[in-house]
């Protein structure tokens, strides 16, 4: 099988913190092009923010066609001296392979080149024997930043193209504690805003002549983050609300303060869209606050939106390659954060399988060969069942 390892380590060695790329999209240039894939790289840019540098690649014209997704941009490495290898090594010690994106997700992207060079030299450089099917790679460098000049656009350029997917997989650290223990199948939305409590500001020895929003921001945090938003759905946990800070912008020990403002973040099930839940919170907070608390919120931009691959014929291929490499059975799950299956969601089903995720985005991130060879194991097993 073509060596999985030695395209990681290949990629750890590009230092492509975001928005860099620092050849890492090069790397997997040379490789799929040499194995018959048509590639384009595609640059993207919006004001105010970095151009981002994507990839993707394509072999054969027909359905069915499936694509694997990723993104070759990792966070920084911060100090590198509190690494015990370099950041940008890729150096194998101890049955690891150490660097920044070693998990997240370089090691994920390597598997899934490896698997579709090895599945297509045993099936005359085809997808499939008869000349059906297609495979492809989505591969952008802006998902660990804002995510505007990446996966977004590229798949709007692939559709203005008149390409179509019909699954995709995409290789983000899902398992927890060892490979084949989970699998995500959708993921909750993600909606942040800001609580202000309008007060009147004056001098602490005279409060009858001011009115301090600490107190009143109090009571409606209490009354809104006591009160559950849901309990609950058949593929999801429960949504949650937290308060992340509460700031006055008060720097005087003897000023009541005119405003109060506090953030929060909501993760959402899909019980809700996001107009339906800030419709709920901001009735929570109008009751909460009566006609004596002058209060609104101010909700942020997000596209993070809920999104459910529910299970059938695709999750269980790939349970079954999962189940015959590792021996285990998958968890079908939709915890943790955001990620770019969010955007492809609205293309195709997808599902998130990659590495185990316990180092990512730590010092000395790293990946176990052992896990590395499985992954390759598993994507083969999964292009083998799919053009079966």
């Amino acid at each position: 099988m073509t060596d999985a390892l030695s395209i990681v380590r290949d990629l750890i060695r590009c230092p492509s913190v975001t928005p860099a790329d620092a050849g890492a999209l090069g790397v997997l240039e040379n490789l799929l092009k040499a194995a018959g894939f048509a590639v384009h790289r595609v640059t993207f840019s919006e004001p105010g923010t970095a151009d981002i540098d994507n990839l993707y690649a394509r072999i054969g014209d027909s359905a069915p066609h499936i694509t694997f997704a990723g993104h070759t941009d990792v966070v920084p490495a911060g100090d590198e001296s509190a690494w015990n290898v370099g950041a940008f090594s890729g150096e194998v010690k101890d049955g690891f392979v150490y660097g920044r994106g070693a998990v997240d997700m370089k090691g994920g992207i390597a598997c899934s080149v490896a698997a579709v060079l090895d599945y297509l030299k045993t099936n005359g450089g085809r997808p499939r024997g008869d000349g059906e099917g297609s495979i492809s790679f989505l591969i952008t460098g802006d998902e660990e930043d804002v995510s505007v000049n990446g996966t977004v656009k590229l798949l709007q350029w692939v559709a203005a193209r008149g390409d179509k997917f019909d699954h995709c997989v995409l290789g983000e650290p899902s398992n927890q504690e060892a490979m084949g223990d989970c699998i995500k199948i959708g993921r909750r939305g993600s909606q942040s805003g800001t609580l202000i409590v309008e007060g009147v500001q004056g001098h602490v020895a005279y409060p009858h002549r001011a009115h301090n929003p600490v107190p009143d921001m109090a009571r409606l945090i209490v009354a809104i983050a006591d009160q559950p938003l849901d309990r609950g759905s058949a593929q999801f946990q429960p949504s949650n609300l937290e308060f992340t800070s509460v700031d006055v912008g008060n720097t005087a020990t003897n000023v009541i303060p005119g405003q109060a403002r506090a953030k929060f973040n909501i993760r959402y099930n899909d019980l809700h869209t996001q107009e339906s839940l800030r419709k709920l919170v901001e009735a929570r907070v109008a009751k909460a606050a009566g006609n004596r608390i002058r209060a609104r919120i101010e909700w942020l931009p997000s596209n993070s939106n809920v999104f459910l691959t529910k299970p059938g014929p695709f999750t269980d291929l790939a349970v079954a390659a999962i189940e015959e490499v590792t021996g285990r059975r998958p968890e079908l799950s939709t915890t943790g954060g955001t990620s770019d299956a969010r955007f492809i969601a609205s293309y195709c089903p997808v599902i998130e399988f990659g590495l185990v995720g316990q180092t990512m985005h730590q010092v000395d991130e790293r990946a176990a060969v052992k896990d590395i060879e499985q992954l390759t194991r598993i994507y083969r097993g999964i292009l083998d069942r799919y053009f079966a």
